[in-house]
């Protein structure tokens, strides 16, 4: 009976030459390696000419994992990553136990901290956007990061930002609201606030003192002229006030309006 026999492929290093970032290693049977300095190093390659094909094998996963690994670098080089945008960057791409090995390296030398990632997400926010608090926090979910620390860093935006932005948005609409009553106008403004990701008894308190003054004859005149063009009598009146209504005129507003030109 013969045992099993194993070939052991053996090969030697002819040249180590090095190409950019990367080291040039050509075998004696013409097979050539682009790997790093660590692996020749880790692996001794320098001092050792002779490759089988179990350390090939080595080499070439050794490869990919600084391969991988400098683009994690290249990615968090250009603006700070959160370890879920680096874990599915990789994922399908290398074996789980890879992306663990990673992951656990950027996060000892401090080049990924969720904590960090979410401090200056927020402060990008606050600065660059009007997002409200409620909003920056649903972001900051689609990254994965702890809800412990999502609520840290949400809970330290300043109060007097959050009421400077509410004011600027409020100011900015107040300007352009050249048809709605202040009803209406308060209402799609709750709406659009809130959407914006702001708290609905902030909102409140910074829409409680604001009156909207502005003459909106002409907005009832646009819309009397043009059922004019089609009603008459009783018909339109009633028209005219369901219409009015529905854009927020309060009654005694509609019925002066009316009584003005029904004279």
């Amino acid at each position: 009976m013969f045992g099993t026999m194993y070939l052991v492929m053996s090969m030697k290093i002819e040249k180590i030459k090095k190409t950019g970032s990367k080291y040039k290693i050509t075998l004696d049977n013409g097979e050539v390696i682009n790997t790093y300095d660590d692996v020749i190093i880790k692996n001794n390659l320098l001092f050792d000419k002779n490759i089988d094909s179990e350390l090939l094998n080595k080499l070439n996963s050794e490869t990919i994992y600084y391969q991988s690994y400098n683009k994690a670098l290249s990615m968090i080089s250009k603006k700070l990553r959160s370890e879920a945008e680096i874990r599915n960057y990789f994922y399908g791409e290398l074996p789980c136990e890879t992306i663990d090995k990673i992951v656990t390296t950027l996060k000892s030398i401090g080049l990924i901290n969720d904590k960090v990632f979410a401090k200056a997400y927020v402060n990008d926010k606050i600065n660059l956007t009007l997002d409200g608090p409620d909003k920056i926090a649903k972001n900051l979910e689609k990254y994965k990061i702890n809800e412990y620390i999502i609520e840290e860093v949400v809970n330290s935006i300043p109060r007097e930002i959050i009421d400077e932005h509410l004011e600027k948005i409020i100011n900015k609409k107040l300007k352009t609201n050249t048809k709605y009553s202040e009803y209406v106008f308060k209402q799609k403004l709750i709406v659009y606030l809130i959407n914006l990701g702001y708290n609905r008894l902030d909102i409140n308190q910074h829409l409680s003192n604001i009156k909207i003054n502005n003459n909106f004859e002409k907005e009832m005149e646009k819309t009397y002229k043009n059922l004019s063009k089609k009603y008459d009598g009783e018909e339109l009146y009633l028209k005219l006030k369901n219409k009015l209504y529905s854009k927020g005129f309060k009654t005694e507003e509609i019925n002066n309006f009316i009584n003005k030109n029904s004279d």
